[in-house]
């Protein structure tokens, strides 16, 4: 399974993605690029910006499955 795959099925089954459960998730380091590869192949995914202890991240969630 690709990165991409896995990514796409994680944002299918739940509702947010961070870098964290990417990395943990499939060894990815650079989900944002992931996420682009994935919104020009048609995927509606939105990013959310979080500030934690001063700390801000990316959450991703799709919007609307392809097709």
């Amino acid at each position: 399974m690709t990165q991409e795959q896995w990514i796409l099925d994680a944002l299918k089954r739940r509702r947010k993605l961070t870098a964290l459960d990417a990395l943990k998730g499939c060894g990815c380091f650079r989900l944002a690029a992931r996420i682009s590869d994935l919104r020009k192949q048609g995927h509606s995914i939105m990013t959310e910006s979080v500030s934690n202890d001063g700390k801000v991240y990316a959450r991703y969630q799709l919007i609307k499955k392809k097709g």
